[in-house]
């Protein structure tokens, strides 16, 4: 007969009764130790916490070697139950921790005095572990919602501005709901579309890329809308910017362009406790072209016709053969771009628990407009929930949060900014005296007419996020983490028959309509097993899990012309032709095991460890798994005794290094396949299939291996704090198009070639506290980034499509132009430099190169406190040069408006004019030059800008003027002032066709009780 054992052939009864006895002993102990404190003299303490400012919210207050502890509600207010022996210790982050004994005290109020010595301690979020800031190995930057909530911002990308070094970010356009470049440490990937970090949002990962793959915001937006417009800057409560391979190889393949955690707002102990806040935004176009006035712009066009020899003014020149007015004049950017765009929100929010159980729920709502004439709106609606759970026995936790975001986009067909530059000075009245559309009898076209061409975008987004965690023991926890995300969009863009002159004689028959559907729903399991450990001074932890990712993305494209009625446009059914674009369905799949190990000695060295083997359905089967991992390390140096002894003055210093590899498979699905598309065509009442993509097995991944050495300085009890990082990253085996022979019926096939970009730079970063007394605090924080980008190899580049684009040793940010040399005495038009000797300027003496990447980028900015009162600014500049108006402007003498610069022309001003001979249209030696010369080095200029990018001053409203609420008013700005020599509208955009960002004025209050 078998004996059943757990342990087979060992004494396993014996270790069972050990264990229950032990265990029995400690649950006595347990119950002795708290049955003899609960018999000690208990009394009920009350008190509040104060700062230099007033009521000290979210206070932990803890009873000294207990688990019991509280917090202080908005006015500063606690209550906790003590005995006379005890001590209570009251400690927040950034200020000084104080100990108060209880004797016979049944009150105690205590004011906390800040301590930048604190910040050391502040818990970095780096993703699937937190870390203190001081024992970091990694390079992580962080801002919190304080820094959040000093702006008017829709997007969360437009919050970090200035504000993170090695974070460069762009505004596309001052559209709402338009898109932010960001790039993370420089570009590494070729493809435009491979360079997006990865964004994790509570834990789930959010993609970059707008679910519409082909949007239907061209020519209103430059690119697609932006995603990340689905979440609300006010639910914020931290972004941490992860950079170096330390910090980001635990991410894997995902993490080569840095990885973005957002962290939502979470409920806090205390009372049952209530918000509401409202703010007010105008907002106005920053800068204008400076342009030709009407005398200026007549002279132009009638020096043009007389160049051309034409001495009588063809009918269709309504500019200056009479029929438009020669002496009116408008300031056609104040009438199309010149509104005050208006911005209304309204916030409030519910939030309390108790110690064990902390829950907040909060909505939002925005309503913009544009500066657009008409009735453009943008609407946002958000709602917030967040619940959090510890048992009694701190041995099971939960926290639950979900965010669901609905936004309504409703635009003009078109960005009337173009019009706003190009259109004649003396063009006619926008309307007529009836109050109607003004086409002059047919010779103009009226620019409004664009209002009737409408462009709307509606999403909804839901983003929810489930932790369970459970302690067997202060070593061990198991911890899973489950999130769904689901994304829907829907794009309209119509264009009726009445936005284009009557006079083209067009019905609601040649109306046309677009509608793109799109959703994206994708769901995350990661379970992870956690292990911390303390021996004397040496500190163990470690981790382990598994990622399990499922994404599907589905897109439908249809549209439609020849309508009964405009008054039918938006409903595809009744177009008399109807088309389906594309029908896409995408499916993603992803599987991962990751693990860290961090050991810790004597509080001075560190070494951190961390490894993932990736699986993704994106690659062939030879090369779908890969695996990328990191070593970091750190040394305390003001930990050692020698230097506490002898260098009072440092109170921190580290140094720190890391080495990884980390990947990228920002590539889209299915590219190793051979793919096929349906035909829009019919062939004998039948749609074919046409082949789109050839089979490539060897499609492998992209690997970028990132170096980084940095030091970390704390002088004067930290007051002055120093960073400063040196980084190398090198991305190779690039995913880029190699050029078939035309025989093949493809023009490329997408594969891994050994070509390799590099990024190196450094990164400066000073926080200075210049001025602390009991009324007035100042602060400074200053961050650079100087970086280079280059090409380092690319075999066969000269054959490949980014022949005309990409030079090995010079940056992927180059532009490849025309050298421009001057203008010709002779014949008073634009010359260029003959590359090849051939005689002949074409294409192939576009060789000049002109580096349009950001030399240096960084902030600077102020906090300064006095009383009540509080004054927030930052600073934004960047080096660089970009496009300027001449890119997008037509040959000088055209009907089209020009910039004031082409008033100093040839030959009036020689050849060192700015223009060349104006011409009609005629000149053909003219208009060719022209074109080549919005495409040379004169496009080219500096874009260099120095920019009060946010302010913002608010007042604490006093106890003594309200017993019942607690709050603040404040006024903002954003954008407020730009120094540039930009020729052009707005250095940070560079362009002619979409409109700038704004500058905005805001005011609003917040109350709580």
């Amino acid at each position: 007969m078998k004996n059943l054992s757990f342990n087979k052939g060992r004494p396993s009864c014996p270790c069972i009764f050990i264990f229950v006895l032990l265990l029995s002993n400690q649950i006595y102990a347990t119950e002795l130790t708290f049955g003899s404190y609960t018999k000690q003299s208990q009394q009920q303490i009350t008190g509040t916490v104060t700062d230099a400012l007033g009521p000290l919210p979210s206070v932990t207050v803890t009873v000294k070697g207990t688990a019991i502890s509280t917090v202080t509600d908005d006015k500063g207010k606690f209550s906790i139950t003590a005995n006379s022996t005890d001590i209570l210790v009251f400690s927040f982050i950034g200020y000084a921790t104080q100990e108060i004994i209880v004797g016979n005290k049944t009150s105690i109020n205590i004011t906390l005095s800040e301590d930048s010595t604190q910040l050391k301690e502040v818990t970095i979020n780096a993703g699937y572990y937190k870390v203190k800031d001081k024992e970091r190995t990694g390079s992580i930057a962080k801002i919190t919602s304080k820094d959040i909530e000093t702006q008017t911002v829709s997007n969360p990308l437009a919050a970090m501005q200035g504000r993170v070094s090695g974070v460069n970010i762009t505004q596309s356009t001052g559209l709402p709901g338009g898109a932010f470049d960001i790039q993370i440490r420089g570009r590494n990937s070729i493809r435009t579309e491979g360079n997006s970090p990865l964004y994790i949002i509570d834990g789930v990962p959010y993609s970059s890329q707008s679910v519409m793959t082909t949007g239907l915001s061209g020519g209103i937006m430059p690119g697609t809308t932006s995603p990340l417009n689905s979440i609300n800057p006010s639910d914020i409560e931290s972004i941490e910017v992860l950079k170096d391979a330390d910090a980001t190889a635990i991410y894997g393949s995902r993490g080569a362009n840095g990885v973005v955690l957002i962290t939502t707002k979470k409920g806090k102990a205390g009372a049952t406790r209530f918000t509401v806040g409202s703010a007010t935004t105008f907002g106005v176009v920053a800068r204008k072209v400076n342009l030709m006035n009407t005398q200026q712009y007549i002279a132009m066009r009638d020096e043009a016709f007389a160049n051309d020899g034409i001495t009588e003014y063809p009918e269709w020149e309504y500019d200056v053969n009479g029929t438009w007015d020669r002496n009116r004049y408008t300031d056609w950017q104040d009438k199309l771009i010149g509104n005050t765009a208006l911005v209304n929100t309204l916030q409030s929010s519910v939030s309390g628990g108790t110690v064990n159980t902390q829950f907040l729920l909060s909505g939002s709502f925005r309503d913009e407009t544009t500066v657009f004439p008409g009735s453009s709106k943008y609407k946002k609606d958000s709602v917030h929930s967040s619940i959090t759970h510890r048992s009694d026995n701190e041995k099971f936790s939960l926290a639950f949060s979900a965010d669901y975001v609905s936004d309504n986009n409703a635009l003009p067909g078109i960005d009337l900014t173009s019009e706003a530059y190009m259109l004649p000075p003396n063009a006619p009245a926008l309307y007529n005296d009836e109050g109607k559309l003004n086409w002059e009898n047919g010779t103009f076209n009226n620019p409004l007419g664009y209002l009737e061409a409408k462009f709307s975008s509606k999403t909804q987004n839901l983003i929810s996020n489930a932790i369970l965690s459970y302690k067997f023991n202060p070593a061990w926890e198991l911890r899973a983490s489950v999130g769904y995300n689901d994304s829907h969009i829907s794009e309209i863009r119509t264009a009726p028959s009445t936005m284009y002159n009557p006079s083209y004689g067009l019905t609601s028959a040649n109306s046309s309509l677009a509608v793109s559907t799109g959703s994206r729903r994708s769901w995350i399991i990661e379970p992870q097993l956690n292990w911390n450990r303390k021996w004397n001074n040496l500190k163990l932890s470690a981790l382990v899990g598994t990622t399990f990712q499922e994404q599907n993305t589905e897109q439908l494209s249809q549209s439609g012309s020849g309508f009964a009625s405009n008054s039918l446009i938006n409903n595809l059914a009744a177009a008399t032709n109807r088309t389906v674009q594309s029908h896409i369905f995408t499916e993603y799949r992803y599987n991962a095991f990751f693990a860290r190990l961090n050991a810790v000695w004597a509080d001075k060295y560190i070494i951190n460890a961390t490894g993932r083997r990736d699986g993704s359905s994106r690659f062939g089967p030879g090369n779908r798994f890969a695996n990328f991992g990191a070593v970091g390390s750190a040394w305390i140096f003001s930990n050692e005794q020698l230097l506490k002894d002898k260098f009072s003055v440092l109170s921190f210093g580290k140094l720190r290094a890391s080495y990884g590899i980390t990947g990228n498979d920002q590539i889209g699905d299915y590219q190793f396949l051979d793919t096929y598309s349906v035909s829009t065509n019919n062939y004998n009442g039948i749609i074919g299939m046409v082949p789109t993509r050839l089979y490539n097995p060897q499609f492998g991944w992209e690997s970028n291996r990132k170096f980084e050495a940095a030091i970390d300085l704390g002088f004067l009890h930290d007051n002055v704090f120093f960073s400063a990082a040196y980084f190398q990253n090198r991305s190779s085996n690039q995913l880029v198009g190699v050029p078939l022979p035309g025989t093949t019926g493809f023009p490329s096939i997408l594969a891994n070639l050994d070509a390799t970009v590099e990024n190196n730079g450094i990164e400066l970063e000073l926080r200075t506290v210049n001025l602390k007394t009991k009324d007035f605090n100042w602060t400074t924080a200053v961050n650079l980034s100087v970086s280079k980008n280059r090409l380092v190899s690319f075999p066969g580049l000269e054959g490949s499509t980014y022949a005309n684009s990409l030079v090995v040793g010079e940056s992927l940010g180059i532009a490849k132009v025309y050298h421009y040399t001057g203008i010709d005495p002779q014949t008073g038009v634009y010359t260029f430099e003959d590359y090849n000797g051939d005689g002949i300027i074409n294409a192939s003496d576009r060789q000049y190169i002109a580096d349009t990447a950001p030399k240096y980028f960084g902030g600077f900015g102020n906090k300064l406190n006095y009383k009540r009162w509080e004054l927030d600014f930052l600073f934004q500049f960047v080096k660089q040069q970009g496009r300027n108006f001449a890119y997008t402007a037509l040959p000088a003498g055209l009907m089209v408006n020009q910039a004031i610069e082409v008033a100093n022309h040839w030959p009036q001003d020689g050849t060192g004019a700015y223009s060349q001979i104006y011409t009609s249209g005629l000149n053909d030696d003219a208009v060719n030059a022209a074109d080549r010369f919005s495409n040379s080095s004169a496009s080219i200029s500096d874009a260099s800008f120095i920019r009060l990018k946010s302010i913002s001053l608010s007042w604490q409203i006093p106890e003594k003027l309200s017993k019942v609420f607690t709050g603040k008013l404040y006024l903002q700005g954003q954008n407020l002032l730009t120094f540039t020599n930009y020729n052009g509208a707005d250095p940070e955009n560079r362009s002619g066709l979409y409109l700038p960002p704004l500058r905005q004025f805001t005011i609003g209050f917040q109350i709580g009780f």
